[in-house]
């Protein structure tokens, strides 16, 4: 399998299974969604705002690519985000609504980015300033991962206060 077909199924399957993430965060409230329930980022929103944070920083870094990514415009325009912990939104409606459209937009790229640009190297800054030059295709794998590995804690936060998120494996979104 291609990358490029393969990058396309995890934006698919990144944005379905953060529909169903916050489908199921849904039905808690505002008060339940900011408790601290001892996660690496805290609270589910916490954990939330996180992958967010994640995506965004990560996006960026992706818009500095030389295919200069026409899906990837109004991510330049995104303020970087401060730390790893920044709480973007502390409304769940908001947030929810900013991840929906950071979702189209990802899988927009994913279908934009053609094969050869996943070979290119890209460089780029970490946030502490270091800079570094990976293969892109390399980075775009830790995207998703990075994902899919903090909304494995999300899934369990919320099936632990009693939601119940349902079927989470890549399998059961593939065609």
């Amino acid at each position: 399998m291609a990358l490029k077909q393969n990058f396309e199924l995890m934006a698919g399957y990144n944005q379905w299974m953060n529909e169903k993430v916050y489908t199921a965060a849904a039905s808690f409230d505002q008060i339940q969604l900011a408790e601290d329930k001892g996660a690496f980022f805290g609270s589910i929103l916490g954990s939330l705002n996180h992958i967010l944070v994640g995506d965004t920083i990560w996006l960026k870094r992706f818009a500095l690519h030389p295919a200069q990514y026409s899906s990837l415009e109004a991510v330049r325009s995104f303020p970087v985000p401060a730390a790893l912990n920044q709480i973007l939104y502390n409304n769940f409606t908001d947030l929810r609504n900013a991840r929906s459209e950071l979702d189209k937009t990802i899988v927009s790229w994913s279908v934009e980015a053609s094969e050869s640009d996943y070979e290119r190297d890209l460089s780029y800054s970490n946030t502490k300033g270091l800079s570094f030059t990976k293969k892109f295709g390399f980075l775009v794998h830790h995207f998703y991962n990075h994902q899919t590995h903090h909304r494995g804690q999300i899934t369990t936060l919320l099936t632990q206060c009693g939601a119940d998120v349902g079927v989470t494996d890549l399998v059961a979104f593939m065609p």
